[in-house]
């Protein structure tokens, strides 16, 4: 049907059926449940082409409340259910999802068939009380006889309806009226009488329901149906549905305006409450991200001087969170977006929650609004201030200001987040203008990030062997084992992994890719292998290395595993440097910058060597020798005095090599001394 595919059609019958089970019990509809599905698909159909038809338009779907109630789902829960089931519904529906601004359209679709549904309803109770009316008022022209019951009659349906009734002369003075309509105006019933009903109505609507009664009256048109607000005694506005018609007398000639009118107050709370639930946040009362991009898009096209973009997120909220409890959280949260609210009270600016502890304040500048470290200061400052309780928190910001006029919302959006993320990376209470080129090299590397999974599942990634050198005689000790993607080296694969979480079996396959390799030739000498600190921390460390170790064969003898420093510090995989030592593997600690808790870790666990952090490396190689070369010898020969032997990586030039043979240290690796080459060309 409407040539949809199998997949689109199959989540529409499943919106149907939902559809069909929340309405099926509110009323009685002479229709199986099945054909009641068959029957809401339809008008499933009719909506959700409505919210992809450009341009888009109500209209289409105004059909789908006369149908509803055409078949007789006219339930007193019906209509709340209905817009429950498809408000839930269309904003998750996957053929729907880049339709743009869906929510706003989502929100007038419902409205739409709410107010149709409403008018059917209304005009099905008014074409059924002006069948009485005109039956009684035909009855008594034609008979005397039953005047009297008919009156009678006439009344009990006038006095006893829901909806409320007006009988007007054409002055425009109540008749008559009946207990509902003094009900919805909160005036006695005795009030009503001889008073204009043009009174009733808020003055914004008097000139037009004028209008309306003169139509009526002339005879240019029949009846009216339109929605207006009544006020009550009060002063409150009641929202309602009006029907106005002409009475006629004996003689054809105008005599009387009838005016029924139906309180849809309620209905009206429910579609604002909707409105405002599909576009706002929950906790905070403030915009949500749909509303919030909606409102970035047309005010970066519109803004005279521009717009700046503020995204912000809450360090260490999970502190709160997991030390006071959510319930505390949560009170933070509402508080911070007041604050933020009452700091932009004074600019042309819309404050939103974008995350669970992200927020975003949208400025449209102005000649008088405060610069952007200005504001940054104001935002921390805000933020910053203790609630009730002492709780508080830092916040790191992103700022993008002003944007090319050009570039896209959501783009902008983006930028501003990870400009947010760059600013995190620094540490707390950080902030950081949008760079260009910088948020150029950022995306690229996430992107990498990305795709570093497939990568490895796809075999792009590489094991290569770089030979490990004694500095006194050049002699070839071993050789330890590099990561290639593509341009990419070891460090920044290892990095990417760290990032996406695949370090791990990243770190499992390279260790048995390399065992292989080791095992099947002896030229490799000793395997190297350093571990990144999620592997370090790995629980089944041990268990990989010996299955690796009995699946490849290489002896335990021929293997060296470096452990990751940082982990170490952090006391994470203690027992792992013990047991791998306990089964015949050398260990060590790679990453080592030579700080006084990296130098108790010498003699706290059983370490035979470890390799120099490459930052350490390069730093004495940018200096003059001075007081940094001559700590580092001591520290060198302390070390090997001690029993551990010292390996320095990334060795990229001869004064380098010359350097480090000086201090004795053991071993060495870097491109100076050889590059990595790839197992087939070794073996």
């Amino acid at each position: 049907m409407n040539g949809q595919s199998p997949p689109v059609r199959t989540r529409r019958q499943e919106i149907a059926r939902t559809w069909m089970r929340a309405v099926y019990p509110t009323a009685y509809v002479p229709m199986s449940p099945t054909e009641i599905e068959l029957y809401l698909l339809d008008l499933v159909d009719v909506i959700a082409d409505a919210i992809q038809a450009e341009p888009f338009s109500v209209d289409p779907v105004e059909v789908v409340g006369d149908r509803l109630v055409e078949a007789h789902f006219t339930g007193p829960e019906t209509l709340r259910r209905t817009v429950d089931v498809l408000g839930r519904a269309l904003l998750f529906i996957p053929e729907l999802q880049d339709v743009p601004q869906l929510a706003e359209k989502v929100v007038a679709i419902l409205g739409s068939v709410s107010t149709s549904f409403a008018t059917s309803m209304r005009l099905d109770a008014f074409d059924q009380q002006e069948a009485v009316k005109r039956a009684l008022l035909e009855a008594n022209r034609r008979t005397e006889r039953v005047l009297k019951a008919s009156e009678a009659q006439f009344s009990e349906v006038f006095d006893t309806s829901a909806f409320g009734i007006a009988i007007t002369n054409l002055r425009g003075e109540c008749v008559r009226a009946n207990g509902a309509l003094a009900e919805m105006t909160g005036l006695d019933h005795a009030a009503l009488a001889g008073l204009r009903l043009i009174e009733l109505f808020d003055p914004a609507d008097v000139e037009a329901m004028v209008a309306t009664y003169r139509a009526v009256g002339e005879g240019r048109v029949e009846r009216v149906r339109e929605q207006r607000r009544l006020l009550r005694d009060d002063g409150e506005p009641v929202w309602v549905h009006l029907a106005v018609s002409l009475l006629r007398d004996e003689d054809g000639a105008p005599a009387y305006h009838v005016t029924m009118v139906e309180d849809i107050s309620e209905l009206h709370l429910l579609q604002k409450n909707l409105d405002f639930q599909l576009l706002h946040d929950s906790l905070t009362g403030l915009s949500n991200r749909q509303r919030f991009i909606t409102r970035l898009e047309s005010l970066h096209s519109a803004s005279r001087h521009g717009i700046t973009l503020y995204c912000l997120d809450l360090d260490a909220f999970s502190v709160v969170n997991n030390g006071l409890g959510h319930a505390v959280g949560d009170r933070l949260l509402t508080e911070v977006g007041r604050r933020l609210e009452a700091l932009v009270a004074d600019e042309q600016a819309l404050v939103a929650r974008i995350g669970g502890d992200e927020f975003a304040i949208l400025i449209d500048n102005s000649p008088d609004t405060p610069t952007v470290p200005e504001m940054v200061e104001r935002i921390s400052a805000a933020v910053e201030q203790p609630m009730v309780g002492g709780v508080a928190l830092s916040a790191s910001i992103g700022v993008v200001d002003r944007p090319p006029s050009g570039s896209d919302a959501a783009d902008v959006l983006r930028a501003a987040g990870a400009t947010l993320q760059r600013a995190k990376a620094k540490g707390k209470r950080q902030w950081l203008p949008y760079d260009r080129h910088v948020d150029q090299a950022f995306r690229e590397r996430q992107s990498r990030a990305a795709r570093m999974p497939g990568a490895v599942a796809g075999g792009e990634v590489e094991v290569e062997y770089q030979p490990v050198l004694d500095l006194a005689g050049r002699q070839q000790l071993g050789h330890i084992a590099r990561l290639r993607w593509d341009e990419l080296g070891h460090d920044d694969c290892l990095d990417l992994a760290e990032a996406t979480g695949v370090s791990l079996a990243l770190g499992q396959w390279a260790l048995h890719e390399a065992a292989g390799d080791a095992a099947s030739s002896d030229s490799l000498g000793l395997l190297y292998f350093e571990l990144s600190p999620m592997q370090s921390r790995d629980e089944d460390l041990v268990r990989t290395v010996k299955r690796t170790l009995d699946d490849t064969g290489l002896p335990a003898s021929r293997l060296r595993i470096f452990l990751d420093t940082r982990a170490m510090l952090d006391g994470d995989g203690e027992d792992n440097a013990q047991v791998l030592r306990d089964n015949g593997i050398e260990v060590g600690l790679t990453r080592f910058n030579g700080g006084q808790a990296e130098l108790s870790l010498l003699g706290e666990l059983p370490v035979d060597s470890l390799v120099l952090d490459p930052s350490v490396v390069r730093r004495l190689a940018e200096q003059p020798e001075a007081f940094l070369h001559d700590a580092m010898s001591r520290m060198v020969s302390l070390i090997r005095s001690s029993g551990v032997s010292v390996v320095v990586p990334d060795l990229s030039t001869a004064d380098r090599e010359a350097w480090w043979a000086q201090v004795e240290v053991d071993a060495a690796f870097g491109d100076h001394l050889a590059p990595p080459r790839p197992a087939y060309d070794l073996l």
